[in-house]
């Protein structure tokens, strides 16, 4: 275990302070004369060194120093047992000198108990994906990367019990000889199956529910009373509270997983637009078992992504491509290079720009190119958009795959992001309110000409029996719509980010303002932000008292974790104790 080193440092008092001034008119002896001069001369051979010395450790900064910690005279490097953890948004990083890695269920025990006797804080942390760093803190983290093995797999009842560290692909890769698959997928594959279990996270489909629903079990560390196992049969009322519990009632250690049969999933990608999407919205939701928009704002492209089963029968159509994926991302290039020409300033200021080989880009990587010529031009970024809307005219069509290969998303590269969460009736009778939404924010994107990037990506589940996830549900036919905005993070420039991060925070605020109270929404768990102004914050508690049972969740805190080791600023802040609430 790494202990926090205690750093100090004092300046001494100056040698030379002035001398006590004299009251008599006498002529100063000649030997005093001698003693200020020489007392003079050493005063500037002493700052004359000390320069030397502060311009020879601070010029050139050192590789390891990109988080200054401040000394006389200098910049002192990292701490070689100070660990930095930044979230894979690039939005949140902290250092922390306890970053601990158990190897074993005993040794995560070990830890818990022995933490929570020093009350020195653990949060656990999985691989710190989610956009607003729910999981860091500086006072200290435990991960459970290295306990990240399939224990048991039950083939008649397809039910699977891995420990908690495992990643999502490793996962998949170990059940796939035993014919068996997660049912659903979030975006990303590195995630933990602790961390995506215990912020809510989500695929899509509206018969499908979060993947905190697929939870079967969980056994839980807990500081007060060990370790425990919950299931809907041992203890419901902590079950349905601890399977979407923020990582704040225990460490989960081991989950045990509802599958289902492995089968290949056919993609269908085209263009549609909202006139035809509302025609045909009830068929898509309920014909297909997975189904996303993706819109564009400043046009009238909606991207219609459905995956179903590959029907062993009919096979895979054999309707072709109209385009190949070079041509279909050529006008993209085409664009970019026209944009480096105008932007040729720019260019000159950002690093290496000869070094990269246009035709070998990504046309994700095109777009955060282009978008980090000039972030903040509504035209420009309109102009983006219509290329990305193009792009993916001429990607229509169809694609066959396992479904771990084809659920997946290319998220584009670091990005803000504020995904909502939002109840749309039920599949025989959905209300619509997920195409008004829709309709009312791209609105708003125009009537405020916000520089809104691409993607708005619009996913459905069912609803989860789990107390704390946004998508909670009595009723097994309600169907919830999520709704992510994003503003892509496309450069290194400080400057430049902080610039994006306050536009995005305004885009965001316009959307809380006019639209999250009207629809119910609620924010994805690891996409909710703190707000800073105290009078925001006290109006975020208040809405998630509305939603959640705070209370509820407060008091198996106290019970689980007394002394809040597993807590955070975001938790502390998020759920206040009544007492303390503001």
């Amino acid at each position: 275990m790494h202990h926090r080193a205690s750093q100090s440092s004092s300046v001494a008092a100056h040698p030379f302070a002035p001398l006590p001034r004299r009251f008599c008119s006498a002529p100063t002896p000649p030997s005093s004369s001698t003693d200020s001069e020489l007392r003079k001369y050493i005063g500037y051979t002493i700052l004359i060194l000390g320069c030397g010395a502060a311009t020879y450790y601070s010029f050139p900064f050192p590789e390891n120093t990109k988080h200054k910690k401040a000394q006389l005279f200098r910049y002192a490097p990292l701490p070689p047992d100070l660990h930095t953890v930044s979230n894979w948004s690039g939005t949140h990083e902290v250092q922390t000198h306890t970053f601990l890695q158990p190897e074993s269920l005993a040794e995560l025990e070990s830890i818990v108990k022995d933490c929570n006797e020093k009350k020195k804080k653990i949060r656990p942390v999985g691989s710190a994906l989610s956009p607003n760093g729910i999981a860091l803190t500086r006072a200290g983290m435990v991960n459970l990367a290295l306990m990240d093995s399939v224990l048991d797999v039950d083939k008649k009842t397809r039910r699977v019990t891995v420990q908690a560290g495992i990643r999502v692909q490793q996962l998949v890769d170990g059940i796939k000889e035993h014919g068996l698959t997660l049912q659903n997928f979030a975006s990303i594959r590195e995630q933990q199956i602790g961390g995506i279990v215990q912020v809510g996270a989500h695929g899509t489909g509206a018969t499908l529910p979060p993947i905190d629903e697929q939870v079967i079990s969980m056994k839980l560390v807990t500081p007060a009373k060990g370790t425990i196992e919950v299931s809907k049969e041992k203890d419901p009322e902590l079950f349905y509270l601890a399977r979407c519990g923020l990582g704040g009632l225990g460490v989960v250690a081991e989950v045990t997983l509802q599958c289902v049969e492995s089968q290949e999933l056919l993609e269908h990608t085209y263009v549609s637009n909202m006139k035809d999407i509302k025609r045909n919205h009830k068929k898509l939701l309920s014909e297909n078992k997975h189904v996303k928009f993706l819109h564009i704002p400043y046009t009238d492209t909606v991207v219609v992504v459905t995956c179903n089963p590959l029907s062993k029968w009919k096979g895979p159509p054999k309707q072709k491509p109209k385009y190949t994926r070079e041509e279909a991302v050529q006008h993209v290039r085409e664009l970019y290079r026209e944009m480096l020409k105008k932007y040729s300033k720019v260019v000159s200021q950002i690093p290496e720009p000869s070094e990269v080989d246009i035709n070998e880009l990504s046309f994700t990587e095109l777009r955060e190119k282009l978008l980090a010529l000039d972030p903040f031009n509504k035209e420009h970024v309109m102009k983006v958009n219509q290329a990305e809307a193009e792009y993916w005219t001429k990607s229509e069509g169809y694609r066959v795959g396992w479904s771990d290969e084809i659920l997946g998303f290319d998220c584009g590269g670091q990005q803000w992001v504020s995904e909502i969460c939002f109840p749309v009736g039920t599949l025989k009778k959905p209300n619509m309110r997920d195409l008004e939404f829709i309709e009312q924010l791209l609105e708003l994107i125009e009537k405020e000409n916000i520089p809104a990037h691409a993607p708005i990506e619009q996913r459905w589940t069912a609803g989860s029996r789990s107390l704390m996830s946004p998508a909670y549900s009595s009723s097994e036919d309600d169907i919830f719509s999520w709704v992510g905005i994003i503003m892509y993070l496309p450069t290194t420039d400080a400057r430049q980010r902080k610039e994006i991060t306050e536009e995005f925070f305004h885009y965001r605020k316009l959307a809380q303002a006019t639209l999250w109270d009207k629809y119910s929404a609620y924010e994805h768990w690891a996409k909710i932000e703190v707000p800073k102004d105290k009078d925001e914050l006290a109006v975020t508690q208040a809405r998630l008292r509305r939603k959640y049972p705070v209370d509820a969740y407060n008091k198996a805190r106290r019970e689980l974790d007394p002394n809040r080791i597993l807590s955070n600023n975001m938790l502390e802040k998020l759920f206040p104790s009544t007492e303390t609430a503001q």
